[in-house]
């Protein structure tokens, strides 16, 4: 643990389970002003100069959002947040191979599998939106409107229409894998292109080639005027099927498995993005004038099974 670290420590003590918790008002002198800000936060908590390194997903950068609310989490603590955008799978395979000290991703699946094998700890739900199929306003394949969709992917398979896919192992892969799946059809041949890449490059090909595609709401809406694609089926937000709701979890990466990881600083992350503050910033962040994320981590019926992997139990409660 680096001195600055210690300083931390010495200096917060529980602090960071209180803001783990989502407290992130500060103190001098044991008061708090009207603000629940005294303006000294960094020499109060010795962090000035750290920077925390974020593992996230292409839709938090792309759509702008993590430019629009870090500012306040670093200057409140006086430190930088370095957020790599990548595929859900590339950004937890980042941090299991120690390269992130937090992890902000779209894949419940992917994200019970890190923590089952160890490498996070200290989940939250954070945030939702939707996914939505989207491809060009002539509509070849006739999926508009859908009521379920597996059967307009089904449709689409079909009729061999083009269909772009990330092919990425990110959270929209991982979900549009799912829909497959559900669907009973396994995707290929000429009409399927597997891009390697993310949301907004995927949208880019999609445009070009006149194809469908499966997109985060966010990432769309942001950019939606760059392109000539439309929403064909919509997720649940807007009445869709349920099966295309999209939860963002973030979690520290735990120090028992890498020591270098900078447990302490995610900790003040995970409390300050989780807090009220930073969860009505989500809320309030739009984009041409529509709301991209909704907040999830505040709730008066909290859903406890976020903390855990679904199917985990303690050794105590199996025996």
């Amino acid at each position: 643990m680096s001195i600055q670290r210690r300083r931390f420590v010495a200096a917060l003590g529980a602090g960071a389970t209180v803001a783990a918790a989502g407290c992130t008002g500060d103190t001098t002198d044991g008061e708090t002003n009207e603000s629940g800000s005294n303006g000294d936060t960094t020499a109060q908590v010795g962090v000035a100069g750290e920077t925390l390194t974020l593992t996230t997903t292409t839709s938090t950068y792309d759509t702008g959002l993590l430019d629009a609310i870090h500012t306040d989490f670093e200057d409140l603590y006086g430190v930088s947040v370095d957020a790599v955008a990548q595929g859900t799978g590339a950004a937890l395979e980042s941090a299991r191979n120690g390269d992130a000290d937090v992890v902000m991703v779209h894949a419940r699946s992917l994200e019970d599998e890190f923590m089952r094998n160890g490498y996070g700890i200290n989940r939250r739900d954070l945030m939702f939106n939707d996914f939505v199929i989207v491809g060009p306003e002539g509509d070849p394949a006739g999926i508009e409107g859908a009521s379920s969709a597996t059967d307009a992917l089904t449709t689409i398979a079909d009729a061999q229409a083009p269909f772009v896919s990330r092919g990425d192992n990110s959270g929209t892969h991982t979900k549009e894998l799912v829909l497959w799946e559900e669907a009973g059809t396994q995707p290929g041949g000429d009409w399927y292109q597997e891009t390697g890449t993310g949301m907004g490059e995927a949208l880019n090909i999609a445009n070009q080639q006149g194809a469908y595609t499966l997109s985060d709401r966010g990432t769309f809406i942001a950019q939606r005027a760059q392109i000539d694609l439309t929403i064909l089926v919509q997720g649940p937000i807007e009445g869709g099927p349920e099966i295309l709701a999209n939860p963002y979890g973030v979690m520290a990466v735990n120090p028992g498995v890498h020591e270098n990881a900078n447990y302490d600083l995610a900790m003040a992350y995970i409390g300050w993005i989780t807090s009220p503050g930073a969860q009505d910033a989500i809320a309030d962040y739009q984009m041409n004038g529509e709301q991209l994320f909704f907040p999830e981590a505040i709730s008066e019926e909290p859903d406890f099974q976020q903390y855990v992997p679904e199917g985990w139990q303690s050794d105590s409660a199996s025996e």
